[in-house]
């Protein structure tokens, strides 16, 4: 990611932080991912530091909606405009809360494909935000095994992994399903 393209999203975030009453430095970091499917060159952590424990709180809201809201805006906003290739993707990291839940959720799929894998049946996850979705949808899209997609109705929208539907060898259709 360009450097214009990090003062930009550290420029706004601080501004965005300033109207809503926090007068706070933002810094930018590209931390190593915790699946290699995570990487991408385009990415960038803003990060924010130094809060007190009820503020944290505050700006990472219940089951972290707070949060996905300010970094849906900061990803609507700073990429409005931009061609494909030069959208950036902006995550907005507070006082450790998008590593650790992205380590939980690493660890969630990781289960989710190997109860898929033992019983050769759907699992059916827990409702998450559509950020969370997307981030296990990817570190399980390298999976030639499996499959996910998401079903039902915000906020109850749930992200199935199931098994790939084998191929017949003498028809080559897909078989089950």
């Amino acid at each position: 990611m360009s450097s214009a393209h990090l003062q930009r999203g550290q420029a706004w975030l601080e501004e965005f932080l300033r109207l809503a009453g926090f007068d706070l430095k933002v810094r930018t970091e590209q931390p190593l991912p915790v699946h290699p499917s995570l990487a991408n060159p385009n990415s960038c952590w803003l990060m924010i530091d130094d809060l007190p424990p009820e503020q944290v709180q505050t700006l990472i809201g219940p089951e972290g909606e707070v949060l996905d809201a300010i970094q849906y805006l900061a990803n609507a906003i700073l990429n409005l405009k931009q061609s494909e290739g030069e959208q950036g993707l902006y995550t907005v990291e507070l006082a450790g809360y998008r590593a650790h839940r992205q380590a939980e959720l690493l660890v969630l799929a990781e289960s989710a494909a190997a109860q898929v894998r033992e019983s050769g049946a759907a699992y059916e996850m827990q409702p998450l935000s559509a950020a969370e979705r997307r981030l296990i949808h990817t570190i399980l899209q390298e999976s030639q095994d499996l499959e996910t997609y998401s079903q039902g109705e915000e906020p109850n929208r749930r992200l199935i992994v199931r098994p790939l539907p084998s191929l017949d060898q003498t028809s080559g259709s897909p078989s089950g399903d």
